[in-house]
């Protein structure tokens, strides 16, 4: 299915397997400490007893431009090594590793793609680790190794990262982009590698602990995700914020789906991710169905259409999600590509201890701006501007 990138969610089993514990977050002080750099820190930044806080703190962050390929993948630029090796990525928060091609990687995939050569970085530390993720769509196997790796402004020293060795299959060798930057928690981290912004976060490299997406719509440029803060003119509003379920992927607790005022899904509540990386809406096949049924939506060359005059008077179906409605126009779950009109939802049975997960992917994201808060362990939306 040409709309179909399932591109992120590494394999459930990742969840039990890798029990990894989770350490307590340290305050941006005790990280300006333990690297010596608190005094040349509130030397630049002047103090206001009054507001307890840090004037011009905001100011450590970055933000990454993001290049919107057919309202399908989001990806930026990051580099690798010294001097810097260039790579497109896709930033996911339905994974946790980072990894690029390699000179190492004998699949095809590799042939079409920037590759990593180790020996041309000064700054490289191998190791004898090797790292091996599976994801929705998509595979890959290598080695782990350290280097500095440049996100926006932010130079990241001493990252653990995977060179790939395998690719195998054809999706990887078609995609636009070389590698992945997972963003979801240590927990469900291959081989238990570091994620990227926790060591960008240890390091006192932004001045909060969190980073925030927008994503746009209909092709269109300014995509970014900033790392350590928040942009108030991507949204409208305020932010409402919801705790996370669990510590693996951005988890969270959907109370309803509805259309017209009446359930038509997730029934006395579900568990849904919160996934940069996958392109469309995913739920339990029956739940899905209905849903497919209620907006008719039919089958028809291995795809889900729906009639294109039809479009304009499809209702919302709007996601509550504690307590706060999040409406999904048509405009927003049906894609429209030339005279084709295809659904937005994908039906995708992925069992955990909690019930089967809804994905909440890039037809979701479009609409709300989303902060993805580590500190606080919760998730912030809110309707882009």
């Amino acid at each position: 299915m040409k709309w179909l990138l399932l591109l992120s969610l590494v394999a459930l089993s990742e969840c039990v397997i890798h029990k990894v514990p989770l350490v307590r977050k340290r305050s941006l002080r005790h990280n300006l400490i333990q690297h010596g750099l608190l005094k040349d820190f509130l030397k630049k930044h002047s103090y206001n007893p009054a507001s307890k806080y840090i004037k011009e703190v905001a100011d450590m962050s970055a933000t990454e431009p993001l290049e919107n390929y057919m309202d399908m993948e989001y990806f930026g630029n990051i580099s690798i090594g010294t001097p810097p090796q260039e790579f497109t990525v896709i930033f996911d928060t339905g994974s946790s590793n980072l990894w690029v091609p390699s000179v190492y990687c004998s699949s095809l995939a590799c042939l079409d793609h920037n590759l990593f050569n180790p020996q041309a970085s000064s700054t490289y530390q191998a190791t004898s680790e090797t790292v091996s993720i599976a994801y929705g769509t998509g595979s890959m196997t290598g080695i782990l190794g350290y280097d500095t790796v440049q996100v926006g402004s932010i130079s990241d020293t001493n990252q653990i990262f995977g060179l790939s060795e395998t690719e195998p299959g054809s999706f990887l060798f078609y995609a636009p982009f070389d590698g992945i930057l997972g963003l979801a928690f240590p927990s469900i981290s291959s081989s238990g590698a570091t994620p990227v912004f926790d060591n960008i976060w240890d390091q006192g490299l932004v001045s909060q602990d969190l980073f925030s997406v927008y994503l746009s719509s209909n092709d269109e440029s300014e995509s970014v995700v900033m790392f350590g803060g928040i942009d108030s003119s991507y949204y409208t509003g305020s932010l409402n914020w919801v705790p996370l379920s669990a510590e693996t992927y951005w988890q969270i607790t959907v109370d309803s789906v509805t259309m017209n005022g009446k359930t038509i899904a997730c029934s006395g509540s579900c568990q849904a991710i919160i996934d940069t990386g996958t392109s469309l809406l995913a739920g339990p096949t029956n739940a899905i169905a209905n849903i497919q049924s209620a907006i008719g939506a039919s089958e028809s060359d291995d795809q889900v259409v729906v009639s294109c005059s039809a479009v304009s008077d499809l209702p919302n179906i709007v996601f509550t999600i504690n307590g706060n409605q999040y409406p999904l126009p048509s405009s927003a779950y049906i894609l429209q590509s030339d005279d084709e009109c295809v659904s937005g939802f994908q039906g995708m049975d992925l069992p955990t201890s909690s019930g089967d997960l809804w994905i909440l992917g890039d037809v979701f994201i479009r609409q709300y701006f989303t902060v993805f808060d580590r500190a606080n362990n919760q998730v912030g939306l809110a309707p882009v501007a």
